[in-house]
């Protein structure tokens, strides 16, 4: 089993990086399957724990959002002031109303607090 390279014209056995003989080592590849495995479960680990970080994070965002709704399109004949607490109430047509009428002297049906913050979206306050 000769290797010759008739462009070079020279015996080329020794320079190929694979067995040119019957008598050489086998070749085998190495076992990459559990490095694979474990990897696989890792990357999958990491992206799974930053879609449900990312899911709170938007469902919390979605919550912030859904108070805006709610107190922005309520009615009220006022400015808020940023930091300063106000309540949310509904009145006798189911129609909500901001006041700073505390829940405890009010006779409406009461539905939260909230204060206005310097990004001028409302805060629920628990």
């Amino acid at each position: 089993m000769v290797v010759y390279d008739e462009e070079k014209a020279q015996y080329n056995a020794a320079f190929l990086p694979y067995a040119t003989s019957f008598s050489a080592p086998q070749i085998q590849m190495p076992d990459t399957g559990s490095w694979k495995n474990t990897q696989i479960y890792k990357a999958n680990k990491h992206l799974r724990d930053k879609y449900l970080t990312l899911k709170a994070e938007y469902e919390a965002l979605m919550t912030v959002f859904e108070y805006n709704q709610l107190v922005t399109n309520a009615k009220f004949n006022f400015e808020p002031l940023v930091g300063e607490t106000y309540h949310l109430y509904s009145n006798d047509n189911n129609e909500p109303f901001l006041s700073i009428i505390e829940p405890e002297s009010s006779n409406f049906e009461f539905l939260g607090s909230f204060k206005l913050t310097s990004d001028y979206l409302w805060d629920k306050i628990e």
